[in-house]
């Protein structure tokens, strides 16, 4: 399944974790799609925000036990990238 750019990167990921990481090691956190695999998101990140990724690291978020109205169910699991800027590159999450 040949996936769009725009569907990689879903939307970033503001935490005061990533935060301080962005500051101290250009490393910015991504919600990606299930499916993309760390060159997509790499040639993703590079073309959406003009930058150069030096490396991707991803991980698969499991959907979290909760409980509505005594029915018990189960939160979306979801996939999280962390990519490593080159040294100097930021990206503008503000706009």
């Amino acid at each position: 399944m040949k996936l769009n750019i725009y569907d990689i990167v879903i939307e970033p990921l503001i935490t005061e974790k990533l935060s301080r990481a962005a500051e101290e090691a250009s490393q910015y956190g991504f919600r990606v799609h299930p499916q993309a695999n760390k060159k997509e998101v790499k040639a993703a990140v590079e073309k959406i925000f003009s930058v150069h990724v030096e490396s991707v690291n991803t991980m698969n978020v499991s959907g979290k036990w909760r409980r509505v109205r005594h029915v018990p169910g189960q939160t979306v699991a979801w996939k999280k990238a962390i990519v490593t800027l080159k040294k100097g590159e930021k990206i503008d999450l503000t706009k």
